[in-house]
């Protein structure tokens, strides 16, 4: 029998369960994820650094752990919240249990609480701050441990979770085209999908300038999903401006958001976010709708109504998520720019939005 551990929200509502993976203490941004299937590709997924992940699928783990499908060199959660982990994992690719990975990575988990009263709590008061612990059993000083940690407004993340030193992912087959790809919080499935088309990625930490990124000489600049408040990216921002209309750029999640600041757009927080595998796209332009993957808690607030005019030029909202209404996408008219807000690498799926990176591939050979 496992510790007992306690999930305690800002607002004070308290669950119950079993403490689950590492045991101790833990704060975050309380979030829920709707994926059934791959639960490794999400706890490797930057984009989720200091935030308290719940699964809201009940029975996680099954499969166990493997070393291939991580997204990046560790676990960037800071806490895992499940209903009913597998006692026994059972998969070919397996190498050890979910529960066992936790705790070797320092992850505070609780297991047996009722996540699905959890998620219609956070999709009515939102997401908010959370402490999960299995080292005290006293709700009150937990809430004023919660009430006395940072929230994900004003979250300045990417430079804690991007590269340090700039790396090349080489092209597979003959090179075609040199990417440069600012890391937010890049997974690694990302370049490996270009690096099929022919590209040689070179990944550049999130602090790079403009001048950093023109000096690998690229074809074209790709900017990552990360994680944290976009309103904090002055950096990154101030780098999409220099390459804006000098290279073909792409960019997703963050790097959509990222891109709708260059522009001249502001950004906000979602009530309680988009994350998970399940989320309807329509393209605007053709009307397809694309199941998506997702992971954000910020969007762009940009006109859906008609073109925008900006120091770039004209730009147009090129997506919408058909659930709110927010934006997933923009593209710009007189300069060969484009992003979307969701995940075309899809790790794990739906596959539906990879035609992305053939998208980038062909504006960079029309503007080479």
């Amino acid at each position: 029998m496992t510790e007992p551990a306690i999930l305690v929200l800002e607002d004070g509502r308290t669950f119950r369960g079993r403490a689950y993976g590492a045991v101790g203490e833990t704060f975050g941004e309380a979030v829920f994820t709707t994926g059934m299937t791959g639960y490794q590709e999400t706890l490797t997924d930057p984009s989720f650094h200091r935030q308290v992940v719940v699964q809201t699928s009940p029975h996680i783990g099954n499969t166990g752990v493997n070393d291939d499908d991580p997204e990046s060199r560790q676990v960037w959660v800071c806490g895992y919240v499940v209903r009913d982990p597998a006692r026994v994992p059972s998969n070919w690719r397996s190498r050890r249990s979910l529960d066992a990975e936790l705790a070797d990575q320092g992850i505070v988990g609780i297991s047996g609480i009722d996540t699905r009263a959890l998620t219609r709590h956070l999709r009515e008061r939102g997401a908010m701050r959370v402490g999960v612990s299995s080292t005290t059993t006293d709700v009150d000083a937990l809430l004023q441990r919660v009430l006395a940690s940072p929230g994900m407004a004003g979250a300045d993340l990417a430079n804690e979770v991007t590269t340090r030193q700039p790396y090349v992912v080489p092209a597979l087959g003959e090179k075609r085209f040199t990417i440069a790809a600012v890391d937010l919080g890049i997974k690694s499935s990302t370049p490996r999908y270009l690096a099929e088309q022919g590209c040689e990625v070179h990944v550049l930490p999130a602090t790079s300038t403009d001048a950093d990124i023109l000096a690998v000489d690229p074809d074209g600049v790709f900017f990552s999903n990360g994680p944290g408040d976009p309103a904090t990216a002055d950096g990154p921002v101030a780098a999409m401006r220099g390459v804006l209309g000098v290279k073909p750029v792409f960019g997703i999640c963050f790097g959509n958001q990222v891109l709708g600041r260059a522009l001249g757009f502001g950004t906000y927080k979602l009530k309680f976010g988009h994350r998970g595998v399940n989320q309807p796209v329509q393209d605007r332009a053709t009307g397809k709708i694309a199941i998506t993957s997702h992971n954000h808690g910020f969007a762009v607030d940009a006109p859906t109504d008609r073109e925008a005019t900006t120091d770039h030029g004209r730009v147009v909202v090129s997506h919408l998520d058909l659930n709110d209404g927010v934006v997933e996408g923009l593209r710009c008219l007189d300069v060969p720019a484009f992003s979307v807000q969701y995940h075309p690498e899809a790790a794990p799926g739906p596959h539906d939005a990879t035609g992305l990176f053939t998208s980038f591939i062909e504006l960079m050979a029309a503007h080479r």
